[in-house]
């Protein structure tokens, strides 16, 4: 895209990178969401949304066995984030702040709950997909 052309934050995008079940993928994800971010002007949202896709993706390739995908979308002012993993168990759910202080893990999905405006997960079945879907919301202000 020209740098002369205005960025136009209102339509809506979206964008899925499929990994591999590797630590390595965490690392790639986090920068393709910064690329992401930064080429459609949403730059004041990378550090946060960085720190979130982290812990999703972080969540997806050390608790399961498969495969997993980072979805990154844009829509009315919201980025959802969501790491999506083969393994349809519910997430554990996030620990007391108190709590995680001195702990070595278990510390991602409070650190999600505490950075972003909302969040959720989803079982999926049917059309040949299972597993879930771990989201988080941020809100552009």
């Amino acid at each position: 895209m020209p740098e002369s052309e205005p960025i136009d934050s209102t339509t809506p995008w979206e964008y899925t990178l499929h990994v591999p079940n590797d630590p390595r993928a965490v690392t790639i994800s986090r920068r393709t969401l910064r690329l992401i971010l930064t080429m459609h002007g949403l730059i004041g949202l990378v550090d946060t949304a960085e720190l979130l896709a982290t812990e999703l993706v972080s969540n997806a390739v050390r608790h399961t066995k498969g495969p997993a995908a980072l979805r990154v979308r844009w829509s009315a002012g919201v980025l959802r984030i969501g790491a999506w993993d083969a393994d349809p168990e519910p997430p554990e759910p996030p620990g007391m702040p108190d709590s995680l202080a001195e702990a070595e893990e278990g510390r991602g999905l409070a650190l999600v709950r505490a950075c972003a405006d909302l969040w959720g997960w989803q079982p999926l079945a049917g059309e040949g997909s299972r597993g879930k879907y771990v989201w988080c919301d941020l809100v552009r202000v």
